[in-house]
């Protein structure tokens, strides 16, 4: 392993991070943890499944993110009925020139905000596999190349499953993370409520200006890969990935392409805490949204009432943390 020789000023980042954090902390309450991991995807130039009850702010929160980061914006909502065409988009004959042309559906553009992802059939689902994993899209033999900060923000609700179709393993890998959105405490409710007693319009997006540059952004993703890993960080890392295929409670344990994402995720998340070296905190801190859509328990421990994120939680604390 290489040594660092050489370290990232990331001071004039910092501050503009810190008050990305600040604009969403005065329209959202209680999500510091949701935005500093949904920051933390678009760094690491991932994709993020989203999980939590209607009502939560989801929308809101990409809305914002997108306004506050300067990308172009777009909303599909999945609906059992959806073909791939509305999401990718579709050839126009042309009568006066005799050729086709395309239009590119809403799938196009760098943050898109994918709505019950698993309202929509297998096939309409399939549609994302190759933009997801490849940052592209080829429609009748023509590939379209999406921009460099291309993030898609799926959500589902965890509560209601009739009429939907479950995601395959297969397409839940491709994403970075899955990010469960809890409600709020009585505290943060009685805050929300303060707020809209207060204000009924409360802040418009219109309102909302961007605060870091799309070129300052790409920057930073570029940092990434600059960001230190000491040598006994890398078998931290794959020692809990091991763990996941040798516990008992696992049925299916974490892949290759699950530990590469733990470590990428964590050198992002350093780089939003101001620093260029990643600590065994960060690890942990990201391990349970990098991993939890990864695994399949076993039919004994979910009898048992064990949830997936327990069960990683006491993977993690089994694993001997680098001094």
């Amino acid at each position: 392993m290489e040594e660092r020789t050489e370290t990232i000023d990331l001071t004039g980042f910092t501050e503009k991070i810190n008050r990305i954090r600040t604009e969403m902390s005065a329209v959202i309450v209680g999500q510091e943890r949701m935005v500093d991991l949904l920051l933390t995807v678009v760094l690491a130039k991932g994709h993020v499944l989203i999980e939590g009850v209607p009502g939560i702010a989801k929308t809101l929160l990409a809305k914002m993110l997108a306004k506050l980061v300067d990308a172009p914006f777009s909303r599909i909502q999945f609906t059992p009925d959806l073909m791939p065409s509305d999401v990718l988009g579709t050839s126009v004959f042309n009568q006066k020139t005799g050729e086709f042309s395309f239009h590119k559906g809403p799938v196009f553009a760098d943050i898109v905000l994918v709505d019950e992802v698993n309202r929509a059939p297998a096939k309409t689902q399939s549609a994302l596999f190759e933009v997801m994993e490849e940052r592209q899209a080829t429609i009748d033999g023509i590939t379209y190349g999406m921009n460099p900060l291309y993030t898609i923000l799926a959500t589902q609700n965890p509560i209601e499953q009739e009429g939907t179709y479950k995601l395959p393993e297969a397409q839940l890998d491709r994403f970075l993370m899955k990010i469960s959105m809890q409600y709020p405490t009585a505290e943060e409710e009685v805050r929300i409520l303060e707020r809209h007693h207060a204000n009924a319009k409360l802040a418009s997006l219109d309102d909302i200006r961007p605060v870091i540059t799309n070129r300052e952004l790409l920057q930073l993703c570029d940092y990434v890969t600059r960001v230190y890993v000491d040598a006994t960080l890398l078998h931290y890392i794959a020692a809990i990935i091991c763990r996941t295929r040798t516990s008992k409670a696992v049925f299916l344990g974490a892949s290759p392409r699950a530990s590469i994402a733990l470590m990428q995720s964590a050198k992002a998340f350093a780089l939003l805490q101001g620093r260029d070296f990643i600590t065994p905190e960060d690890i942990q801190f990201i391990a349970p949204s990098v991993l939890q859509h990864r695994l399949i328990l076993t039919a004994e421990s979910e009898m048992e009432g064990h949830t997936t994120a327990k069960v990683i939680q006491r993977l993690i604390e089994k694993v001997e943390v680098p001094q």
